[in-house]
């Protein structure tokens, strides 16, 4: 077994010795006070009693281990004290050759009763987000109430076990395989990786920054809830496949949030056979995105990324200005405005009747993980088109205010997909003042509810309606004013730092 460097300096090892057996604490003769001068003095020990001795002590080690099995360990650091006094019993050698054989052989058959299991359960192909999924699909979920569901290893509902992964396959999940492990007793060839491994599983991708941030924020509440506890290393598995990075923007925010680089693990730079296992000290596995967080505790979770993003990038944490910020964030191709420069005239008409408005125009193509930041920062109501670029939104400031355009066809055919930024508007904090969907666009050869008519709106662009973004701005921009009025009022309450800083 090869055990690999720790990427924390803080790591300790504590072994406990075993106790003596009462019957070594003391001599191994007895004498026996003579009533005659002729009685004879006996041996306390013979090689039968050596052999019972022997046989009592196999049989309280296979007893011992089938209750092991049926009866979950406390999740504490002395949990597998016993498995740990054996392994010390080996290395002393301390009793009988024939115990020491017997007891080898019983550690050998709990390395060999290890079972690995596909990653990507193909049982549950048509179902892969219902119930626990066919991500690992043997094992259940932690939830406590209002919290992430996440999966811990060792912990008591794993018996004390931990994580083993077999395999480094990127284009089937199912050649990929899982499996659970004594830490004294790993598979054969089995390498043990010290510290805290964080292991994602995305149904989606993490190229997508809606699809990636969603996979993600369960571990930044993890890290709130365990006392700002942090990752050694990250493994990302995309249906069960292994992918070796994600989209630079949420990569960015990873590690402001986390205090350094993520360290994706790419299973191929530490020249082990690719059949071999890797066993985790310690992994948390999270394969459900945000389902199970209360909305408090989503916007906790936001709060905490969006403070750690504007101190990574030397942005105020909460504005002193009283401007309102109206910001138009472009896209450029599918999905964008048909006529931009008519559009910019209208909220800009509106921005100019309200004191202290300001509008900026920007491309998110085009800009900086720390400028969309800082645009963010200064943003009170976010114009733009349904896209991933509306991810940014919780950069905001809370109750700042969202308006979302569609193409013609989607409100029939793009399912509940259409719906994800009203979901991260109410989850980070923010109000989605509703969406206006254009009715003109190019015809579809098939009937209006006809599936096949999603691939020709898909990307398609957006009009405009002069009178409905212009009652639109200037309904939005009065409820904002207001509100900053209001909170100038009552004095906001700037913060100094992050939570876990």
């Amino acid at each position: 077994m090869t055990i690999l460097p720790s990427h924390n300096p803080n790591l300790t090892t504590t072994t406990t010795k075993p106790e003596m057996p009462h019957y070594q604490k003391h001599s191994p003769r007895s004498t026996v006070t003579a009533t005659t001068a002729t009685r004879t003095p006996f041996s306390f020990f013979s090689p039968k009693l050596s052999v019972y001795l022997c046989s009592i002590c196999v049989t309280l080690f296979i007893l011992f281990h089938i209750k092991i099995l049926q009866t979950p360990l406390p999740s504490t650091q002395n949990s597998l004290s016993f498995l740990h006094n054996w392994q010390e019993k080996l290395i002393n050698n301390d009793e009988p050759a024939s115990c020491n054989h017997d007891i080898t052989s019983m550690g050998d058959k709990l390395r060999e009763s290890v079972t690995f299991l596909p990653l990507k359960d193909l049982r549950f192909a048509n179902a892969a987000l219902v119930g626990h999924t066919w991500f690992m699909s043997s094992l259940y979920d932690t939830h406590e109430e209002g919290e992430v569901q996440y999966q811990q290893f060792p912990s008591k509902s794993s018996n004390g076990r931990i994580l083993c992964i077999k395999g480094r396959d990127n284009h089937d999940g199912s050649w990929n395989y899982y499996g659970l492990a004594y830490p004294g007793f790993l598979p054969k060839n089995a390498t043990l990786v010290p510290g805290r491994t964080f292991v994602s599983y995305n149904h989606y991708d993490f190229g997508n920054i809606w699809h990636g941030l969603s996979a993600l924020v369960p571990f930044v509440a993890w890290h709130l809830k365990s006392e700002c506890a942090a990752p050694d290393r990250w493994i990302l598995y995309h249906w069960g496949e292994v992918r070796t990075g994600m989209s630079p923007w949420l990569n960015t925010l990873m590690e402001a949030t986390f205090n350094g680089p993520l360290n994706i693990e790419k299973f191929n730079e530490d020249g082990n056979d690719y059949e071999w296992p890797m066993c985790y000290e310690e992994a948390v596995v999270m394969r459900h995105n945000e389902g199970g967080m209360s909305r408090e505790k989503r916007m906790e979770v936001y709060d905490l990324i969006r403070c750690k993003a504007r101190m990574m990038c030397d942005v105020e944490l909460d504005r002193t200005d009283n401007d309102i910020g109206l910001t138009l964030f472009m896209r450029t191709g599918p999905r964008s405005f048909r006529n931009e420069t008519a559009v910019v005239e209208i909220f800009e008409r509106e921005c100019m009747k309200v004191e202290n408005c300001r509008l900026k125009v920007a491309y998110s193509s085009n800009l900086t993980v720390c400028e969309q930041v800082k645009l963010m920062a200064s943003t009170d109501i976010l114009v733009s088109p349904h896209g991933a670029q509306l991810t940014n939104m919780f950069l905001m400031d809370r109750n700042s205010s969202v308006l979302e355009f569609f193409p013609k066809g989607w409100l029939k055919l793009a399912g509940v997909g259409q719906l994800v930024y009203h979901w991260i508007a109410s989850w980070s904090g923010m109000k989605h003042q509703g969406a206006w969907r254009d009715t003109e666009g190019d015809p579809c050869p098939y009937p209006d509810d006809d599936r096949r008519c999603m691939s020709v709106y898909k990307n398609g662009r957006i009009g405009y309606n002069s009178t409905y973004f212009a009652e639109w701005a200037s309904r939005v921009l009065n409820e904002v004013k207001m509100r900053k009025s209001e909170e100038a009022t009552r004095g906001n309450i700037v913060p100094t730092k992050c939570a876990c800083s």
